[in-house]
């Protein structure tokens, strides 16, 4: 472009102003349309699924807690982060978070490997009362979750919208939501768990997480979302931790 017609451009406002629009809606489309289609941007990784309907009435408390506000679910590829918490996180666990719970603040610990590091009486103790086992903790107490029926009238209705959005749930599975959240939620010895298995896999935790296997309640699915947190990949199979954090300070020197 020559000096004169540079001149021209500056000098003319309006001109000017479409020109910028051009430029900025070119740049965000080339930006912007490649994330609606999730197979280009989210490598697919064995063993991640869609969460049974228990975990997901979990995640809903968790949402409407608050919980995301103290604590992340990220492990950044870090040497620190990772001996500290385990595999750095994967795109392809959060594929079926809507909202995703990433989190921006550690004022508690990172959660995205939580699952299976305590056990279920730690977790209702904890959320019960979280100085009994951490003193310094400025976590509030949820010990009402133990009171609080599990709220399960739209669990249909939820796993359809979210169907909508990606989430692979098959008619099957939205017809059976209820019953899959009750069994899941109930000790193994009482109720026949084989189809809850069948729709969302064997290694599906099902048993009475609360301490009170006659009722279901919102603790029972808190903790079941809690103890399925960062389990479902093998990362044996995605990458040794150890040599990631060898390669990453051989990259720094």
């Amino acid at each position: 472009m020559s000096w004169s017609s540079h001149e021209h451009l500056e000098k003319n406002a309006i001109l000017l102003l479409l020109l910028v629009i051009v430029v900025v809606s070119i740049g965000g489309i080339v930006e912007v349309i490649p994330l609606f289609r999730k197979e280009t941007v989210i490598e697919p990784v064995e063993g991640v699924r869609p969460y049974t309907p228990l975990e997901l009435v979990g995640q809903n408390i968790y949402i409407r807690e608050n919980c995301a506000v103290c604590h992340s679910q990220q492990v950044r590829p870090l040497r620190d982060e990772v001996v500290r918490y385990g595999h750095y996180s994967l795109a392809a666990e959060s594929m079926y978070d809507h909202p995703f719970l990433w989190g921006s603040k550690r004022t508690g610990p990172d959660l995205a490997r939580v699952g299976g590091k305590y056990s279920d009486e730690w977790h209702v103790a904890h959320l019960k009362e979280p100085r009994d086992l951490v003193p310094e903790s400025i976590m509030p107490s949820y010990e009402f979750l133990l009171n609080n029926g599990a709220n399960l009238h739209d669990l249909k209705q939820h796993l359809k919208t979210l169907r909508t959005l990606g989430v692979p749930y098959t008619d099957e599975m939205i017809e059976n939501a209820v019953r899959d959240a009750q069994t899941q939620g109930t000790s193994v010895g009482r109720v026949d768990a084989s189809g809850l298995e069948e729709r969302y896999g064997e290694d599906v935790n099902a048993r009475d997480f609360d301490g009170q296997p006659a009722h279901l309640t919102e603790m029972d699915a808190l903790v079941a979302y809690l103890q399925v947190i960062g389990t479902m990949v093998d990362f044996d199979k995605i990458k040794d931790v150890e040599s990631y954090g060898e390669q990453e300070e051989e990259a720094q020197e």
